[in-house]
């Protein structure tokens, strides 16, 4: 593999690479774009819903002009509903959001050619690096047990499980501390 770049987009800038976050969306869930859930056209609401937020950016990994994968987040606000969908409610004081506590990393994907590369890893903790946030939480699918141990190894605790929407899978929360409290 040749020199990976990265670029960082900002809240106001998803249109500049909409169409690219849709592509390689498609490409990794290429197996599953007949459910309604993971249709492009969904993925697509949910990051708008996501980018709308003044707080979101996203990390785009590029080989030469060639797209390798992305990861993006926004903080979640006060009374954000995150926590809201777990099956067992966690403390008040855990779920309690400030604007500026906890980061939700929304969504972290690489192409096939560059997976094992490592460049998963590099993408995600650029992502957290200029962040503020005490702590990130991501959802990850239980049954890709391979995936969540890889969290596990970036230092990702599961908390319990949740099912967002209606038509969702059942999610593991994982959460992970960036600094101290």
């Amino acid at each position: 593999m040749n020199d990976i770049t990265l670029r960082r987009v900002k809240h106001g800038e998803l249109e500049e690479v909409r169409q690219l976050l849709c592509d390689v969306y498609a490409e990794v869930y290429a197996d599953k774009l007949d459910d309604p859930f993971f249709s492009v056209e969904r993925f697509d609401e949910r990051l708008t819903g996501h980018a709308n937020r003044n707080n979101w950016e996203a990390v785009i990994g590029y080989e030469g002009d060639e797209p390798v994968g992305y990861a993006y987040a926004a903080a979640l606000q006060p009374g954000a509903r995150w926590w809201m969908y777990q099956l067992d409610p966690l403390d008040a004081d855990f779920t309690e959001e400030t604007g500026d506590r906890t980061l939700a990393l929304f969504e972290i994907m690489v192409r096939t050619p560059w997976r094992g590369t490592g460049i998963a890893h590099r993408i995600h903790e650029d992502l957290l690096a200029q962040r503020g946030e005490e702590r990130v939480t991501l959802l990850v699918d239980p049954r890709k047990k391979g995936v969540k141990r890889l969290y596990e190894s970036w230092g990702y605790e599961h908390i319990g499980d949740q099912k967002p929407f209606p038509d969702s899978p059942l999610y593991s929360t994982m959460v992970r501390s960036l600094r101290e409290a």
